[in-house]
């Protein structure tokens, strides 16, 4: 099998020397990491840099006719999939889409959101190699130094990214080790003589979850990768089939929560858009992912990583729409704010057997667990990066022990001072907005210079903007919520 012509190289950990079998010969262009970046083992390399390697409860009864009327099937929805849908049909049935109720717009924003998240997710995957000098951009601050120098990588990306990293770490520790404590108090009962308080729960998480960061880049964590995504549809699928067959709560109301002046209803609803884009994080990973694929010029790494994006993003959409529109049919403005988790034990303990209960909180554990050690990478891979720029050599294997490990007791530490965090998502996906929304648009702008007042010129300078105000919107509304609408403030006191 005849090798191509001219490869598009990865930017490798370690520079490698030229083989003498490759036909770039001696001009193959040079590899895309700075020096300082050279030996840190937190990045993914491509399989094939130089051409080798492998391809790699009670129901309510429903009122039916007596008599079964056969009707020719006009719908191309495979008929497997009619039993998850059922319920989802069943909760638009008995809903009406009134344009004034509040859970509308909510679905209208967060479609907008999943579509134009998508696009800029496009632009990334477009953007990760350069066919013109053969380099592959493996990070997304890289790409960011690449199109805005590092001053302003420094100033505008590197604190959104590394605050949206620890944060995202720190909540998923309270998440885990409060859903942990959860699913032993479900399983043992009244029979345990002594449990573990909170904090515990949480070191007990962080513990497992540094063990795994030991992994040393995103290649090496594909299986765990894997793992987590299974789990997430898992849960996800439980706790919205769930609360829908339980049928709504008495009582339940869809009217708009309109509690003090109508500055405090804005605000409000602005950090609720803060709340969805953090539900859409982890753009920054999307680069170190598509370095894992095997790319050449004839066979870019674009194709089949956007393919790929395409299969994930449906499934995403099959577990989040359902979830956002089941779960408030289900519990309106009844719905507890840590979320459908806490509204599945808080109204159907009694109703539903602990097998579904314990098996929905034990996938909630496992995602977690494998989620920190995604969303972990870009903060490992800074303090690694910081380290081979000053000493100009490898990190021992030892000191990466450390580094990750202290990195995760911080962020337990954070979690334990400040556990009330959940409260602040809004905030922080508005801090992290740009990174998701604007910063792909502008990047599009100057490195593939659309045609001045063309279609892609008006869209991204649009989008872009727009991503930026409402960072600034979303951030205010956030800082406004955390001082004057009464978020639960218990430092170093975890419940």
């Amino acid at each position: 099998m005849s090798r191509p012509a001219k490869e598009i190289s990865s930017a490798p950990i370690t520079p490698r020397p030229a083989s003498p079998n490759t036909t770039a010969g001696a001009g193959a262009p040079p590899v895309s990491c700075p020096p300082s970046q050279f030996h840190s083992p937190s990045l993914s390399r491509s399989p094939l840099l130089n051409g080798e390697g492998e391809e790699g409860g009670v129901k309510r009864p429903s009122k039916a006719p007596k008599t079964p009327v056969r009707t020719p099937r006009l719908s191309l929805t495979p008929r497997f999939i009619t039993p998850l849908g059922s319920p989802v049909r069943k909760a638009l049935r008995l809903t009406k889409l009134d344009p004034q109720d509040a859970w509308a717009w909510g679905v209208i924003c967060l479609t907008l959101a999943f579509i134009w998240q998508l696009y800029t997710l496009w632009i990334l995957v477009q953007l990760h190699e350069s066919v013109e000098n053969g380099v592959r951009y493996s990070r997304y601050l890289q790409l960011f130094g690449l199109t805005f120098g590092e001053k302003l990588t420094k100033l505008l990306a590197l604190f959104p990214i590394l605050y949206l990293s620890a944060g995202t770490c720190s909540t998923l520790i309270i998440i885990g080790g409060s859903t942990g404590r959860s699913f032993f108090e479900l399983i043992c009962g009244t029979e345990c003589s002594r449990d573990l308080t909170t904090t515990e729960w949480y070191l007990a998480f962080t513990c497992v979850a540094v063990l795994l960061s030991q992994l040393p880049n995103m290649n090496s964590i594909a299986g765990v990768s894997l793992v987590g995504a299974i789990t997430a549809v898992g849960y996800c699928t439980l706790i919205w089939v769930v609360s829908v067959t339980q049928g709504r709560l008495p009582m339940v109301s869809y009217d708009p929560v309109e509690s003090g002046s109508q500055v405090q209803h804005m605000f409000s609803v602005l950090n609720a858009l803060g709340i969805v884009a953090f539900a859409f994080r982890g753009h920054n990973l999307i680069l170190e992912i598509q370095a894992t694929m095997p790319s050449s010029e004839k066979h870019p790494s674009h194709i089949p990583m956007w393919k790929g994006v395409k299969v994930s993003y449906t499934t995403i959409a099959a577990c989040l729409f359902p979830l956002a529109i089941g779960g408030y049919w289900a519990y309106g403005h009844l719905i507890p704010a840590d979320g459908m988790l806490t509204a599945l034990f808080m109204f159907h303990s009694q109703d539903v057997s602990k097998f579904i209960l314990g098996l929905t909180s034990l996938f909630v554990i496992v995602n977690a667990v494998s989620s920190f050690q995604i969303y972990g990478m870009p903060m490992f891979d800074d303090l690694e990066s910081q380290y081979t720029s000053r000493m100009k050599k490898p990190l021992p294997w030892w000191l990466r022990a450390i580094m990750r490990a202290v990195s995760g007791f911080l962020c337990f530490f954070i979690a334990v001072a400040i556990p009330f965090l959940s409260s602040l998502a809004g905030l922080i996906g508005g801090i992290a907005l740009p990174v998701t929304f604007a910063y792909p648009c502008f990047m599009w702008l100057k490195i593939k210079k659309p045609k001045v007042f063309g279609p892609m010129w008006w869209l991204n300078w649009a989008l872009g903007l727009l991503g930026m105000g409402l960072s600034a919107i979303t951030v205010a509304a956030g800082v406004y919520v955390v001082v004057d609408t009464g978020v639960d403030v218990s430092f170093f006191n975890p419940k």
